[in-house]
């Protein structure tokens, strides 16, 4: 009984979710039913509101359009009001504001670029044209400025002001060029410590406004005409300034025209010139040329050498003209100076004349720097050889130093005041030996030379006592020299006293030759007995003894008058060589007279052959030497 029931409950329960799913089926069914008509509805709709929508759009579009149309209205007209201001300020031009002008020509270059990248825009082409020929405008007043500008400013220094930038040692007023060649070592290491002062060639005010001209004429495409601008200016001025201090242009024709006096004054100006030029003008020059030039496309190495190339040339072609000149001894000195200040500016001429387009004034001034070393060292053969063939026949009457030994010995002596030059100019050639030993080589070979020609000359006198005199003059006045100089330290002691034997050979020989016959009437030999009354106890005749008291006299007399027309100009030499006469003469006089005195002493008239005294024969040989000039008494 139970299960029946049970089965009865479930069969009720699933009739019921049966009748569930049949009304749940049904429903649905009219879900469908009703969705798919509003399905229809809403395609109805939506094919009834599609025209409303496509109006919408095109609203929307119009608007965005309108939109960016008033945007780029705005931009254009913006570019319209810019260039209208640029061109006021174009036409003004930019004498009185630079700086606006050039932001003006910035302003209309960004115009062209503007219309060039929007070329869709109607009449575009028209503002172009208008706009580029603005620029051509600016373009043209920017390179009048630069060239009013460089004009203006580009004026010579007057040398004055070049004087005060000089080290004060160089200035005229201190008289640092007249040259005190004993100080002439000293005088150049100076140099080489001294400081230089490069004057403002333009106000440096004005130099950023030329560098901003020079930038926008580059740009634009102007170069040549900025580079013909900037060298015409700058090389007149330079130029002007040269001729104010003095520089001329002069051919080798005119030169070779002039007195040695006027050339020797002329170097001396060109040495003066060539510091003035390379440390200051030039100097100045680079100076600005870098400024003004500095970061622009722009051959700035070009540009200077073509500006300075003239000035250069006027002063290096004076200095080879001298250096290709006729060589003489008196030339050495000038070009030792030539050659000297071309290696004191040489360091900075390298450095201002730098790059390849300098290069050949670079040459020209190493090629002057070698010439000059060389005819220096010609000129010193030269001298060499003239000294030892000196054709003078001048002959010095009084045995005194000859004119040709002062000559040579002070051109010895002015030599070393170029000792360190001389270093410097025997390096210029290779010759295998220390320069030192070169210039003592050069100075040994010129003396040797001085030697050998003033042998020769002392053969012209006739009176052999002259001969040894003038030789011992000639000699002693080179050791003499050479002791007091630097030449002793590159001589050397043994030369001095080689030479010193020489002179005292000399003085030796002239006591010799000038008084052996004398001394031969006080020698007793010789000496024999005579007929004669008042024979002494020697057996020696009182005739014989007046004759030697005579001939004594009148040869001393005739070597007094003789001698003392004769010169040694050195006070010691002179007083040693009549000390040595009279060591020689006065013992061999009194002894003479002390024996033989009395034979005469008491005859007639002793006084006739007894004259002298030994102490008046003192005195008449302290007469001898002086130069005196004898005039024959009447008779």
């Amino acid at each position: 009984m139970v299960v029946p029931q049970g089965m009865e409950a479930l069969k009720m329960r699933a009739n019921l979710l049966r009748e569930s799913i049949q009304k749940s089926k049904a429903n649905t069914e009219s879900m469908v039913d009703i969705l798919g008509s509003f399905d229809h509805r809403l395609s109805a709709l939506e094919a009834a509101m599609r025209p409303t929508q496509l109006r919408t759009h095109a609203i929307r579009m119009a608007h965005e359009n309108i939109d960016r149309t008033l945007k780029a209205a705005d931009v254009i007209l913006m570019q319209f009001d810019i260039a209208r201001q640029a061109e006021a300020t174009i036409l003004r031009g930019p004498h009185e504001d630079l700086e606006s002008y050039l932001e003006a020509v910035d302003l209309l270059k960004g115009i062209v670029k503007f219309f060039t990248s929007n070329k869709n825009f109607k009449s575009s082409d028209g503002v172009l044209t208008h706009v580029n020929n603005l620029l051509a405008k600016s373009v043209s007043k920017l390179e009048e400025e630069f060239r009013q500008l460089m004009m203006t400013y580009s004026k010579p220094i007057e040398p004055d002001r070049l004087f005060d930038c000089l080290p004060k040692s160089l200035r005229p007023s201190s008289g640092g060029e007249e040259n005190n060649n004993s100080k002439h070592e000293n005088h150049a290491k100076s140099l080489e410590a001294a400081v230089y002062k490069p004057p403002a060639l333009i106000p440096p005010r004005v130099l950023p406004l030329l560098h901003d001209l020079a930038q926008q004429l580059v740009h634009a495409g102007h170069q040549q005409q900025c580079f013909k601008i900037y060298r015409e200016c700058r090389s007149t001025a330079l130029e002007s300034s040269l001729r104010k201090l003095g520089v001329e242009k002069l051919s080798k024709e005119d030169v070779q025209k002039m007195q040695w006096e006027t050339l020797e004054a002329k170097i001396a100006n060109w040495i003066h010139f060539m510091r003035i030029a390379v440390k200051l003008l030039f100097a100045g020059e680079k100076k600005i040329c870098d400024q003004i030039l500095d970061g622009i496309s722009f051959p700035k190495d070009q540009c200077f050498a073509e500006v300075t190339a003239n000035s250069v040339a006027t002063l290096l072609s004076f200095g080879d003209t001298v250096a290709r000149s006729k060589r003489s001894p008196e030339k050495l000195f000038v070009l030792l100076d030539m050659y000297e200040i071309m290696r004191e500016i040489q360091p900075e001429f390298e450095t201002i004349f730098e790059g390849k387009p300098c290069a050949d004034m670079r040459e020209c001034a190493m090629n002057l720097t070698k010439r000059l070393a060389q005819t220096a060292q010609e000129t010193f053969g030269d001298f060499e050889e003239l000294v030892e063939k000196d054709p003078s026949k001048t002959t010095v009457l009084d045995g005194t130093v000859h004119p040709l030994t002062s000559y040579v010995i002070n051109y010895v002596k002015f030599l070393f005041d170029y000792q360190s030059t001389l270093t410097q100019l025997f390096q210029e050639f290779e010759t295998g030996a220390e320069n030192e030993s070169q210039l003592a080589i050069v100075t040994n070979r010129i003396m040797q030379a001085l030697q050998s020609n003033l042998d020769g000359k002392s053969k012209q006198y006739k009176d052999s006592a002259l001969t040894y005199l003038f030789l011992m003059n000639n000699i002693h006045y080179m050791v003499r020299s050479v002791r007091r100089s630097e030449a002793k330290d590159i001589l050397g002691d043994d030369w001095v006293q080689r030479h010193r034997r020489i002179v005292q050979q000399n003085a030796n020989q002239y006591k010799r030759v000038a008084w052996a016959k004398i001394l031969q009437t006080l020698s007793v030999q010789g000496m024999s007995s005579g007929s004669s009354l008042g024979n002494d106890s020697s057996g020696v005749s009182r005739a014989m003894i007046k004759e030697r008291f005579k001939s004594f006299n009148m040869q001393f007399e005739e070597l007094h008058i003789k001698q003392s027309q004769w010169t040694v100009p050195d006070p010691e030499l002179r007083e040693s060589l009549r000390l040595a006469v009279a060591e020689v003469l006065l013992p061999a006089y009194r002894s003479f007279v002390k024996r033989f005195g009395p034979l005469v002493e008491n005859g007639k008239n002793p006084q006739k052959y007894i004259k002298y005294s030994p102490e008046e024969l003192d005195h008449l040989l302290g007469e001898l030497f002086e130069g005196k000039q004898y005039v024959e008494p009447r008779r």
